[in-house]
């Protein structure tokens, strides 16, 4: 049990550092939003096609104390005004884990403060409570560039995973496929763009299986890639437009899919959905299907899908109130936290 389990009014400190973006949030309650500031990497990465980590460790360096100044400077508090700081600690790449994890340790220090190991892939899951009146038990379809599966949210700290990618994830899909289209990164969002422009007139295949709960993107993924290629050899130009609305239609598709099939295996029609896939246009209409069918609907606003740390703040609420032991000064940062061991009870 920790010291502030019962404390009123629990303002968290949170840092996020695990991909491209140097963020810090102060989270009020695990649900009211004070301070959320971002330093995205997207321009310095964009040349190389996709996230380079020693550039991003380097560049978290530089943004990490600002951004976190700037976090308070914006919800108008000091260092006497919180009461913990979070970090996330896995999963990421390391040496980008690194520079949060050990930032947040410093602070923890120096502040007094007690420091709490946030999960990012809890984080996700937990952007549904901010602003939001969401509680368990509900699903969560998670859909991000690491990780796709469905969770059973019985608990705020109860997970129970049902069913995961068996390859790519989703948004990893979205950015293969959209290098191969020469799109720049990141790819969802352009996938996304381009797809309004065109027709979904290409016959992407579907994992077959019957009742099991599971993705796979690797299929699709290399659907496209010979699809592309196949116009290439023949010298015709390639339908970008049709390619990348084909391609969106199947993995959505595929996510709603399983998504169902969670629904009538366990009766649970509350649903929410995590990670940065939730942004997409596309995937919320599906959504607000299944909400004309009866079911209880709830996603993130654009704003906390992709990665940030009010997210971990929020995470970081639902931990301390749970009672969770503050981590320790030698707390380390782990790139490959696994997926199992973060729905574990």
């Amino acid at each position: 049990m920790n010291s502030l389990s019962n404390k009123e009014n629990l303002i968290v400190l949170a840092i996020e550092s695990s991909c491209d973006e140097t963020a810090c949030a102060i989270v009020k309650n695990g649900r009211e939003v004070l301070a959320n500031v971002i330093a995205t990497q997207i321009e310095i990465h964009r040349r190389f096609g996709g996230v380079v980590p020693e550039i991003a460790s380097r560049n978290h360096t530089l943004a990490i104390e600002n951004v976190v100044k700037e976090a308070l400077d914006q919800a108008h508090m000091t260092k006497d005004d919180i009461d913990a700081i979070a970090v996330t600690y896995g999963a990421g790449l390391l040496g980008a884990l690194l520079v949060g994890v050990n930032f947040a340790k410093g602070l923890a220090y120096a502040w007094h403060k007690p420091l709490f190991a946030v999960s990012h892939i809890r984080g996700h899951i937990a952007a549904n409570y901010i602003d939001s009146d969401l509680e368990p038990p509900y699903l969560c379809l998670l859909a991000s560039g690491g990780h796709t599966a469905i969770v059973k949210v019985a608990d705020y700290q109860k997970l129970e995973l049902l069913g995961q990618s068996k390859d790519d994830a989703a948004g990893e899909a979205f950015d293969k496929v959209a290098r191969v289209l020469g799109l720049p990164y990141p790819g969802g969002p352009e996938i996304e763009k381009l797809a309004k422009c065109g027709t979904p007139r290409f016959d992407c295949p579907l994992p077959h299986h019957t009742n099991e709960l599971y993705f796979s993107y690797s299929g699709l993924k290399t659907y496209v890639i010979n699809l592309v290629h196949s116009f290439d050899q023949k010298g015709i130009e390639v339908p970008k437009a049709d390619v990348a609305a084909s391609f969106q239609q199947a993995a959505v598709n595929q996510l709603v899919d399983v998504l169902n099939r969670a629904i009538k295996q366990t009766g649970i029609k509350k649903i929410a959905v995590a990670g940065g896939v939730s942004a997409n246009l596309l995937l919320r209409s599906e959504f607000d299907k299944l909400a004309k069918q009866g079911c209880d609907v709830h996603y993130p606003k654009l704003k906390y899908c992709t990665d940030n740390a009010s997210m971990i703040g929020a995470e970081a609420y639902q931990l301390i109130r749970s009672g969770s032991i503050e981590s320790g000064l030698d707390l380390d940062a782990c790139a490959t936290v696994l997926i199992n061991a973060c729905y574990s009870n």
